[in-house]
């Protein structure tokens, strides 16, 4: 088995929204704004290399919207899903399996490209990977969270017929739920941020790898209170992070972060305010 880091750009949200209760004074000093209060985050996606098999988690942003709609989010840098597909010797055609945490369109935006007039998978040769429960949910979203559900991202992965649901695990009161997807990746179900977002984890060079996607989408947000003011269930993410926090330190996890721009992977240590992070390096170094 191989991991690569997929960097498909960088993008800029609200600042108070993505720390939620938390002030700027506090936040600030984490991912500094701009003059619009924007803060730059990442668009960071997993390649992993196993057997016979090339699963991309997630896949950023995409290009097909409106120039109208990209304003809005500020693209920024000279990363792209293509370029760094061929950093490493492959492209859309080698990719087999498509594992998209949840269905927002900053995590699946690069599903489906135009071709002319039609959208089309960008990747024809994978499975696409959701489950029941959440694209149930995507696809008949909620007044609040109904413009990250962008149906030119998803409804076209259906049609095409390459979509396969994965069998969901509940969560109790001390437990996520997880159920295997491979042989070395286990998928953990969170409710939080999103109905039933999934969290790959990842048996590696005997090392525990957790794709945080957005229960913890950078470093920042480690400490309990730091919740997201997008997290359709903040309470939730409370107690998720709590469980999840507690077993990654106890078992010395790996977390590798979706949207921290500086960094992609750190483990955790005790301190006297809580659970934090610990060193910080790159997933080549594991």
């Amino acid at each position: 088995m191989k991991l690569y880091t997929i960097n498909t750009g960088y993008f800029k949200l609200d600042g108070g929204a993505m720390f939620g209760v938390v002030p700027k004074s506090i936040w600030n000093k984490i991912n500094p704004a701009d003059e619009n209060n924007m803060c730059s985050w990442a668009l960071r996606s997993m390649l992993i290399e196993d057997g016979d098999r090339l699963i991309l988690i997630d896949n950023g942003m995409g290009d097909k919207q409106s120039e109208k709609f990209f304003s809005f989010y500020y693209m920024h840098g000279d990363d792209s899903l293509d370029k760094s597909l061929s950093k490493y010797g492959f492209n859309r055609d080698d990719i087999t399996d498509v594992f998209l945490t949840h269905l927002h369109f900053d995590h699946c935006g690069g599903s489906i490209v135009k071709d002319g007039d039609k959208l089309i998978p960008a990747f024809k040769n994978a499975t696409y990977w959701s489950n029941e429960e959440h694209w149930n949910w995507a696809v008949t979203p909620n007044e609040r969270e109904k413009a990250s559900f962008l149906k030119e991202n998803i409804i076209p992965i259906q049609e095409s017929g390459q979509l396969q649901f994965i069998k969901t695990a509940e969560t109790n009161e001390d437990k996520l739920g997880m159920t295997a997807f491979t042989e070395n990746i286990s998928v953990r179900f969170v409710n939080g941020h999103t109905d039933k977002m999934m969290l790959p984890q990842i048996n590696y060079n005997g090392k525990t790898i957790v794709y945080m996607a957005d229960l913890l989408p950078s470093q920042g947000h480690i400490p309990i209170p730091y919740v997201m003011a997008y997290d359709m269930f903040p309470l939730t993410t409370l107690l998720e992070k709590k469980m999840f926090l507690k077993e990654a330190y106890e078992n010395n996890y790996t977390l590798f972060f979706e949207h921290d721009r500086e960094y992609e992977c750190c483990d955790l240590e005790q301190t006297e305010k809580g659970i934090r992070p610990n060193n910080f390096f790159k997933l080549e170094e594991i």
